[in-house]
């Protein structure tokens, strides 16, 4: 679906101002009293989140709004489901008759009050985006209600893996994935990330499986169930306020390997050792992040390695981020992806898009601030690569959603209403909205950007944000309501408008540039082994092989792979390079490491585009993305079929 959007800048503003309502909550106090910062400076902006309407959220916070969860749930491995009670504590306006949570594929067997009596409930109609709206009838003065449920086979959130689908090949596997908006889809509650929530949880799980949360761990060894011989259940507790695209859960055989005071890393025993090796680094990650924009606030800083279906390179669940193992190249080279995911304990987790056309809030700050801890840590050099790769893929993807997509979706704040945020997944808000730091950084200097962003984080630590009321405290505190300035740093155009303003900072690297010069020589018929590619790192590699012609004969080809060895690497980037530049050239000898790359990961980042490519190959191309996807399709995460459904017709 294509968004329809305005085409001048007052309209695109009016239509936004549109879409805000004047909550009535506001002037009961509802809403200031459980939103609004202590800190008067921040109070503007935070009262221009609160009148935000989410359009992916049935919910009507500012009658009835949850602000806290707990879930008493059991794991039936057999059956592939959830099953138990989430009791929801609420904040509602003095006469609220109802709350209205978020559903898809639930089933909703009963709702109660605390003491037991049941409660009226209807499911309304819905749409396969958004699922269905449960309404609850509340008695006067009910601050908690009772949601009894079970999850189904249709719920996007859940992968249930069979033992086969794990690295051990011993016992089964279960994972979450909330973001955007599937949280819905395994607990009942308002699935909006500008309804904070804490929470806790009691989960059941077979006796030789390790329940873990993105929660405080009060059980680490679980305890028995009593009349239960063959379960254990495991407690967990959220302290402070999250999303609820944060809630997380991951079921399986693991263990756990400390690599340091806050840090660690929980992975499948047969994967423990390998993944505690690639990540000793996580200390000095969080103290460099500390060190640039305050405190960690989130107590523990703890990696779970996942099987290779999770769909993505991470997830920044709180004390917990989900990760890919094709980060686990055995020499940390690709490690940047645990300082994204780290730096949303700052941006995301700590300050929060409050809706998903707000996404580049969370990921074009976290790209910008792990490109600083990366410099911190590795030096910058290595972070100048990274940020030239970006910038690579931002160009690319620029184009496509120009020439071929989207062009809507070239904004750095687009109009999403009736398209699934899912959609919507791209290098634009990460690169795009780093692009834009920096290019802030290039007119104030490292010294005073870094202090607006350590106190914007302290001012709005545990809030949700808008890009609207993101604008208003940037004019305050850095533009210091400079017109002028604002208007010569094109601040409007940089949030509202597609493709990328002229004032963009261009990333530079001499070491890629020195790439390039070898590049040249290998197609002005240098050998291999001529190159002088001594001690090249993945950055580099993938610069080489993204930048080689589309005139290189097989016999080039089978030189580059005899001499470096591409389709027998362990690095899921260098990887994923060479296959690309196989299948443009249709170098028959990779499609077997093509093949098993497939089908042995799911990560959403590489299978899109390799089924893309093929795909653009009449005949052959689409014959072999057909045959590969269906053996691939059932082992691939919800999400990654999604995308790859659309492909692969």
């Amino acid at each position: 679906m294509i968004a329809q959007a305005a085409t001048k800048a007052e309209k695109r503003l009016s239509g936004l101002f549109v879409r805000l309502v004047v909550v009535a909550a506001v002037a009961t106090g509802l809403m200031l009293s459980a939103c609004t910062s202590k800190d008067p400076e921040a109070a503007a902006p935070l009262a221009l989140v609160d009148k935000t309407v989410d359009s992916h959220s049935y919910a009507r916070p500012q009658e009835a709004r949850v602000s806290h969860v707990d879930l008493d749930l059991t794991a039936d491995f057999q059956a592939k489901m959830l099953k138990g009670t989430a009791t929801l504590t609420l904040i509602t306006e003095a006469n609220a008759k109802q709350v209205i949570l978020d559903t898809r594929a639930l089933d909703i067997e009963s709702v109660t009050d605390a003491a037991g009596t049941p409660l009226k409930f209807t499911l309304g109609k819905g749409n396969a985006m958004m699922g269905k709206p449960l309404t609850i009838e509340l008695p006067q003065g009910a601050q908690k209600i009772v949601v009894h449920y079970q999850t189904t086979k249709d719920g996007t959130a859940l992968q249930w893996l069979s033992p086969e689908q794990t690295a051990g090949k011993k016992l089964p596997f279960l994972f979450s994935q909330g973001e955007e908006i599937h949280t819905r889809t395994w607990i009942p509650t308002q699935d909006s990330p500008a309804i904070r929530q804490t929470y806790a949880a009691r989960i059941v799980v077979p006796k030789d499986l390790m329940a873990v949360m993105s929660a405080d761990r009060l059980t680490p060894e679980g305890e028995r169930v009593a009349g239960h011989a063959n379960q254990r259940a495991y407690r967990f507790e959220m302290k402070e306020p999250i999303a609820p695209y944060l809630i997380a859960i991951a079921i399986g055989d693991l263990g756990f390997k400390s690599e340091g005071s806050r840090t660690g890393v929980y992975a499948e025993k047969a994967t423990l050792a390998a993944a505690s090796a690639e990540f000793t680094d996580m200390q000095a990650m969080l103290e460099a992040a500390e060190k640039l924009y305050g405190p960690y606030k989130w107590g523990r800083y703890d990696v779970l390695v996942l099987p290779p279906s999770f769909p993505f390179g991470g997830m920044e669940n709180p004390t917990l981020t989900f990760a890919t193992p094709t980060v686990l190249a055995g020499d940390k080279s690709l490690v940047s992806l645990i300082a994204h995911e780290m730096a949303h304990s700052w941006s995301g987790n700590l300050v929060t898009n409050a809706t998903w056309e707000d996404f580049w809030l969370n990921e074009g700050f976290t790209v910008y601030f792990e490109g600083r801890i990366m410099e911190e840590v590795y030096g910058k050099d290595r972070a100048d690569m990274l940020r030239v790769l970006g910038w690579q893929d931002l160009q690319g993807t620029m184009k496509d959603l120009t020439e071929n997509g989207n062009p809507d979706f070239t904004r750095l704040h687009p109009d999403l209403r009736g398209i699934n945020p899912d959609d919507y997944f791209s290098d634009v808000p990460y690169e795009k909205g780093a692009a834009f730091l920096r290019m802030l950084e290039a007119h104030f200097g490292r010294k005073k950007l870094d202090a607006y962003l350590k106190g914007y984080f302290q001012r709005f630590a545990f809030k949700s944000m808008t890009t609207e009321a993101f604008l208003v405290d940037l004019r305050t505190h850095l533009l210091k309501n400079d017109d002028d300035l604002e208007k010569s740093l094109k601040i409007n155009a940089w949030l509202y408008d597609k493709g990328m303003p002229d004032n963009v900072v261009v990333p530079t690297s001499a070491a890629l540039n020195e790439v390039s010069a070898q590049v040249l020589a290998f197609i002005e018929g240098a050998s291999a082994k001529e190159l002088k590619v001594d001690n090249y790192s993945s950055p580099q590699w993938q610069y080489m092989l993204t930048h080689m012609p589309e005139t290189l004969t097989d016999a080039q080809l089978a030189d580059l792979d005899a001499t470096f060895k591409f389709s027998q690497s362990h690095n899921s980037e260098i990887l994923f390079a060479w296959l690309q530049l196989a299948i443009k050239h249709r170098y028959q000898p990779a499609m077997a490491p093509l093949h098993d790359f497939l089908t042995e990961q799911g990560r959403r980042k590489y299978v899109v585009p390799l089924y893309k490519s093929l795909m653009a190959q009449p005949g052959w191309g689409v014959d072999m993305a057909k045959k590969i996807y269906a053996e691939a399709r059932p082992g691939y995460h919800d999400v990654t079929r999604g995308s790859v459904d659309d492909i692969v017709k």
